[in-house]
C-alpha cells in the first residue's frame, strides 16, 4: 500500500497513469471514466447539494461537482494532490487526513446529501471498510446516499479470476470490494453496478444498518 509520501510523488503523473490503464481496458482502471460519470450523474440529481468526497485526489470528479454549484468537503492524505485540487476548487473545504484513523473531527457534525469515494477505500482492509462505511452512513441526511467507485467485483470468485489474469501487476496490499460480502455486512440496501471487468459503482442508502 502506498503511503502519503508515495502519493505525493505520484501526484503530477497520477491522472496520466489512470488514462493509460483505462485506454487499454486494463486492471486496475478499466472503466474509470464511466465509473466517475455514473457517480457524477447520480449526485447531479440534487441541485446545490452538500457533498463529501473521501479521497478526492487531484479533484477530477469533485471539481466538476464544484463547478456545478455543489458545496464540497473533501478528505485526502496526500498534500501534493490537495494542492492540485485546491487550484480547481479554491472555496472547497479540503482536509488533509488519513482515513485509516477514521473520520476527521471537523466533519463529524456535518450532514451530506451525497458522500462519494473513488479508488480510495481499497486501502482499508475488509473489516476496516465496513466500520468506515458505517461511520459514513451516520453523516448522511435523510434520503442521502453513498457512492463508491473502485476496483470491485460481484463475487470473490470474480475477484480471484481477475487476480489470476493480472498476476504480474496485482497489488496484494490492496483490499478490493466484493458486493455480496459488503452487502451481507451492511444487511440492507447496498446496490452494485458493474462497469468493467474490474470496476463498478456501489450505491448505499442511509438505512443500510
Amino acid at each position: 500500500m502506498l503511503n502519503n509520501k508515495g502519493f505525493n510523488l505520484w501526484a503530477d503523473n497520477y491522472d496520466k497513469t489512470v488514462q493509460v490503464s483505462e485506454k487499454n481496458n486494463q486492471y486496475p482502471f478499466a472503466g474509470y471514466k464511466k465509473i466517475l460519470n455514473t457517480i457524477f450523474n447520480e449526485v447531479m440529481q440534487n441541485r446545490n447539494s452538500n457533498v463529501l468526497d473521501v479521497g478526492f485526489g487531484t479533484g477530477i470528479l469533485t471539481s466538476k461537482l464544484y463547478e456545478n454549484g455543489h458545496q464540497i468537503d473533501g478528505i485526502d492524505f496526500a498534500s501534493e494532490m490537495i494542492s492540485i485540487a485546491k487550484t480547481k476548487m479554491p472555496n472547497a473545504n479540503l482536509i488533509e487526513w488519513d482515513i485509516s484513523n477514521g473520520l476527521p473531527p471537523e466533519i463529524t457534525e456535518n450532514r451530506y446529501d451525497s458522500i462519494i469515494s473513488t479508488y480510495t477505500l481499497h486501502h482499508l482492509d475488509d473489516k476496516e471498510k465496513i466500520s468506515f462505511i458505517t461511520n459514513l452512513l451516520s453523516l448522511l441526511k435523510e434520503n442521502g446516499k453513498i457512492f463508491i467507485g473502485d476496483v470491485s467485483f460481484e463475487t470473490r470468485e470474480k475477484l480471484e479470476k481477475c487476480r489470476l489474469d493480472n498476476i504480474e501487476y496485482w497489488d496484494n496490499d490492496e483490499y478490493y470490494l466484493v458486493h455480496n460480502e459488503i452487502s451481507f455486512s451492511l444487511r440492507n440496501k447496498c446496490h452494485f453496478y458493474p462497469i468493467s471487468h474490474c470496476g463498478g459503482v456501489f450505491i448505499i442508502e442511509n438505512d443500510c444498518i
